[in-house]
Formats: structure tokens, C-alpha cells, sequence
């Protein structure tokens, strides 16, 4: 199998820093009322949040030209709502399997041909916040007495 690594297309946004975007994470999370969330309907609470997020864009400088911060929002609400840096591959149709090796080491399938991606978790910590939230949804499990495991989400 094929391990060429995909180079962003060329009107590929540019990629926040991980540590830039996870600090916005958590001063999001110290900002909302996740209890006050719950009780909201979905695409609500998604714009409720993408409102919180623009709005601690503009009070605190977080160095990020405006052209980008579109961007670093829709990664901070990947992190909230979807499966974090592994989102766009998700909505991908081009993708048939992702493969995660490492936080650092993703790879794709692609019309029967594994290529290694650009994207990367902040650390381990990171990679498996994101393994819970796929298994969970599957009904599945991984811990030290089962560190492995193969799902498929709900979608396929």
C-alpha cells in the first residue's frame, strides 16, 4: 500500500496552532453553562456556541488575523460538537476508512489506496478524548484490558 502523504489543496485554510486552538477551547468551556445546553435544540445550541466563540475572539487577542478566525471557530466547534481534527475527514466523501496510528501519524483511504494526512491531535490526551467519543456512540469499549478496537459509526 501506497503511504504518500496528501499536500493541502491549494485553497486549503491555514491550520491554527493546536495549543492556540485548545486554549480557546477551554476558556469556551469556562464560559458556557453546559446544563443551560442541554435543554436547547441542537442547531441552537451549535450557534449559541459559535456565538460564545466569536465573542471571545473579539474581547481577548488571540493573535489570529480575521482572515483566519473563521477557521480556528469551525476547529474549536469540531472539538465541541463533532470528532475533532478528524471532522473534515469525516465529511470527506472521498475517504472509504481512517486509520489513526499516533496523534501524529492519520491515515486515509482512498480509492483503495492508503496516503498518510497532515492532520494531528495536540497529544495523546487529545487522541483519546476523540477514541472515547467514537466508541461510545458504537457501544463500545477501550481501556487496558481491551486496547484495541475496530468500530464503525453510526453513519457507516
Amino acid at each position: 500500500m501506497s503511504t504518500t502523504p496528501i499536500p493541502p489543496p491549494p485553497d486549503a485554510p491555514v491550520t491554527p496552532d493546536l495549543e492556540l486552538k485548545h486554549s480557546l477551547h477551554r476558556r469556551l468551556l469556562g464560559r458556557i453553562n453546559l446544563d443551560q445546553l442541554a435543554e436547547i435544540d441542537a442547531p441552537r445550541v451549535r450557534r449559541e456556541v459559535r456565538n460564545a466563540l466569536e465573542a471571545l475572539m473579539e474581547e481577548e487577542d488571540f493573535g489570529v488575523e480575521a482572515s483566519h478566525r473563521g477557521e480556528l471557530v469551525d476547529q474549536v466547534l469540531n472539538e465541541v460538537f463533532g470528532l475533532g481534527p478528524l471532522e473534515p475527514l469525516m465529511q470527506d466523501p472521498t475517504v472509504s476508512d481512517i486509520l489513526v496510528s499516533t496523534p501524529e501519524l492519520v491515515y486515509v483511504e482512498r480509492a483503495g489506496k492508503l496516503v498518510k494526512t497532515q492532520v494531528k491531535f495536540k497529544d495523546n490526551a487529545h487522541l483519546q478524548r476523540i477514541i472515547q467519543k467514537i466508541v461510545s456512540q458504537a457501544g463500545r469499549r477501550i481501556d487496558e484490558s481491551s486496547p484495541m478496537v475496530d468500530t464503525r459509526l453510526p453513519d457507516g
